[in-house]
């Protein structure tokens, strides 16, 4: 990671004191800094109900744009900031690429596959021993897993996988003569 070297824009990463990444988000918009606060969206269960929540991707930590001109005396007492991440006696910056990176993975845990599975659609398994069958999505089962009803020696019979291992099933496309 390269070093404060030039007046051009880099990323930093900020430490936020505990439980207050929002609270230093909010303020350092306000300041008029340009900040990046990777979040996904996650599924919990809360008081009994699963619920689609935001989650913050690093707890307690934020990005933000600096260039060496700009005033950087005011992070320190920004509410919610606790310090810039340093090493070795200086703050480092974070290349473009990882920003980016980031940027589009936050993007893509909006359209994850199992966020829209709706209990009856056909899912096909692509790997491991079950991989070329293929089932009924019943139900997800915890963060990362999925409940599915296979056909399978004459009866139905219910199976949990990773979600990793499953996908929708493509469309067949059938003429008519």
């Amino acid at each position: 990671m390269p070093a404060i070297s030039s007046d051009q824009p880099n990323w930093y990463l900020l430490q936020c004191k505990p439980r207050q990444d929002e609270r230093a988000h909010l303020n350092l918009l306000q300041q008029n800094y340009v900040v990046f606060h990777p979040q996904l969206f996650t599924e919990r269960v809360i008081r009994g109900k699963r619920q689609r929540v935001m989650e913050s991707l690093f707890p307690g930590y934020l990005f933000i744009q600096l260039s060496r001109t700009d005033n950087w005396a005011p992070l320190r007492s920004t509410r919610g900031v606790s310090r810039v991440v340093e090493f070795n006696h200086g703050p480092v910056a974070v290349e473009e690429r990882v920003i980016e990176h980031l940027r589009e993975r936050c993007l893509e845990s909006d359209s994850n596959v199992h966020d829209r599975l709706e209990p009856g659609e056909p899912l096909r398994i692509i790997s491991g021993p079950l991989s070329p069958l293929e089932g009924v999505f019943q139900a997800l089962h915890g963060n990362d897993r999925v409940l599915l009803l296979l056909q399978f020696l004459n009866r139905e019979q219910p199976v949990c996988l990773p979600l990793s291992v499953i996908e929708r099933q493509k469309p067949s496309f059938q003429s008519y003569k």
